[in-house]
C-alpha cells in the first residue's frame, strides 16, 4: 500500500532538510519537496531540486515565482506602505502566502493528503503557513515537524550529520538563522539573541557598514504610476528587476539596516535584524509622493489603515476578507499617485530631495508661495479661524462661568 504524500515547504536549509527524513521515520509518509524562489538569491534552482531528492524526498519541485512575488505581493504592500510596528517591511510575512499558494497547488497536482512547514512553535511563520492553508485548502492537513520534535538548532545539525543528510551547515560555528527574498533579508539566533550586543558585521550581506559606505551620495529617480514604481533613472523595468537593482544600489550605501525588538504574534518579544535597502527606499519615495498627490482626508485615513493592513499581513491573514477589502481601498487611494521622486542615497539614509507630478500634484505654487505671485485670499482666513475656534470658545466661556479653569 502506498504511503500518503505530504508537500513540504522546502528551503534547502537545515531545518527543512532534516524534516524530510524525520517525517519519513516518524510519520510514515512520502515527502514532496516544494521550493519557491521568491528572490532569495538562489543561483541554481536545479541544485535545490536535487538537494531535496538527496535528502529523501520522493519528488522535488521548484517554482520560479520572482515576478509573481513582485506583482502580486510586493506591489500591494508597497501601495500600503506596509511596515510592521512602523519599522519592518514584512519581508518574511509577505512571502509566506505565496509559498502557501504553491504548496496547495502542488498538493492538488500530486494527490497529497497535506502540507508541512519547517517552522518552530515560537515563531510567527507557523501561523502564516497554517492559517493560509486553512483559507486556501481547508481539507488539507498541516504537519509541523520541527514544532513537534523540539530539536534545538545544534541537535538538528547532529541529526543531519549522523544520517548523512546534505545541509549547508556542517558545524555549529555558524549559528545565524537566515531568511531572505526580494524584499529583504532577516537574521536571528546566536549573539543576536542578546538585545544589548551590537550585531557583528558578518551578519550583514546586502548592506555595507555606514563607515564603509561611499563618501559621495548617489541620487536615483523613481517614477511611479498609480502608486507603483515603473522606471528607475528613466529606464522602464519590470517591478522585480527594479526592486533588485535598487536593492543593490541602496545597500551599497548602507541603506536599510533595521535592528529592532519585535512583538511576535505568539506573545513574546524577539530581537530581529533586517536588511531591506530596496524596500526602505521605495516605501520612503512612495510615501513622499502620496503627500504630494493625496487629498488631506484620504491621506489621513490611509495612514490609519496602513498600520492595520501591516498587522494583518504579519499575523498571517493575507487571504482573509478584511485584507482583500483594504486592498480595494489601497488601489483606489493610489489611483492618482503618479510622478517622480528623487532620492539621495548616502551613509545609511534614503532621503527624498525632490518630487514632482505633472498631472496629479495637489501642491499649487501660486497658492503656497509668499511672494508677489501669491493668489491665496488671506481675507478669508479671519472668518475661517472664528468658525473653527467657535466650539472651543463656547466651551471655554461655559466652563469659566461655572468656575472651572481651562
Amino acid at each position: 500500500m502506498s504511503k500518503p504524500r505530504i508537500v513540504l515547504a522546502y528551503s534547502g536549509g537545515l531545518d527543512t532538510s532534516v524534516a524530510i527524513q524525520w517525517m519519513k521515520e516518524h510519520k510514515g509518509v512520502d515527502i514532496v519537496a516544494c521550493a519557491v524562489d521568491v528572490g532569495q538569491g538562489v543561483d541554481d534552482l536545479e541544485e535545490i531540486r536535487q538537494r531535496g531528492l538527496d535528502c529523501g524526498a520522493v519528488e522535488s519541485v521548484v517554482v520560479d515565482a520572482k515576478a509573481e512575488y513582485a506583482t502580486d505581493f510586493i506591489a500591494p504592500a508597497l501601495k500600503a506602505n506596509a511596515m510592521y510596528m512602523g519599522k519592518y517591511p514584512l519581508v518574511s510575512a509577505l512571502s509566506r502566502p505565496l509559498i502557501v499558494k504553491h504548496l496547495v497547488r502542488v498538493a492538488r497536482e500530486t494527490g497529497a493528503a497535506g502540507v508541512a512547514h519547517g517552522c518552530t512553535g515560537k515563531g510567527n511563520d507557523q501561523v502564516r503557513f497554517e492559517v493560509g492553508t486553512m483559507c486556501l485548502a481547508p481539507d488539507l492537513d498541516t504537519l509541523a515537524p520541527i514544532r513537534e520534535w523540539g530539536l534545538s538548532r545544534e541537535a538538528s545539525i547532529d541529526y543531519a550529520n549522523e544520517r548523512g543528510i546534505p545541509i549547508p551547515i556542517k558545524s555549529k560555528d555558524s549559528p545565524y538563522s537566515i531568511d531572505e527574498n526580494a524584499w529583504g533579508r532577516t537574521a536571528e539566533c546566536g549573539i543576536l539573541e542578546d538585545p544589548w550586543a551590537a550585531p557583528p558585521e558578518d551578519v550583514f550581506e546586502r548592506t555595507v557598514s555606514v563607515k564603509d559606505a561611499p563618501e559621495d551620495p548617489e541620487e536615483v529617480v523613481i517614477a511611479f504610476k498609480a502608486g507603483l514604481p515603473v522606471s528607475l533613472d528613466g529606464r522602464e523595468l519590470p517591478l522585480n528587476e527594479l526592486v533588485q537593482e535598487l536593492d543593490a544600489r541602496a545597500g551599497a550605501h548602507g541603506v536599510g539596516r533595521i535592528d529592532m525588538i519585535e512583538d511576535r504574534l505568539v506573545g513574546i518579544k524577539s530581537r530581529e535584524i533586517y536588511e531591506c535597502p530596496g524596500a526602505i527606499t521605495l516605501i520612503t519615495a512612495h510615501r513622499d509622493l502620496e503627500d504630494l498627490c493625496l487629498e488631506q482626508e484620504l491621506a489621513d485615513h490611509k495612514r490609519a489603515e496602513e498600520g492595520r493592513y501591516s498587522q494583518l499581513i504579519y499575523n498571517g491573514l493575507w487571504w482573509g476578507p478584511l485584507k482583500k477589502a483594504i486592498d480595494a481601498f489601497m488601489d483606489e487611494a493610489n489611483q492618482y499617485v503618479n510622478g517622480e521622486v528623487r532620492v539621495q542615497l548616502y551613509k545609511g539614509s534614503a532621503t527624498v530631495v525632490g518630487r514632482r507630478s505633472a498631472d496629479s500634484a495637489l501642491y499649487d505654487y501660486d497658492m503656497a508661495t509668499y511672494d508677489e505671485a501669491d493668489q491665496f485670499d488671506q481675507n478669508l482666513a479671519e472668518g475661517f479661524v472664528k468658525l473653527w475656534g467657535l466650539p472651543l470658545k463656547m466651551w471655554s466661556a461655559k466652563t469659566g462661568a461655572n468656575g472651572d479653569q481651562v
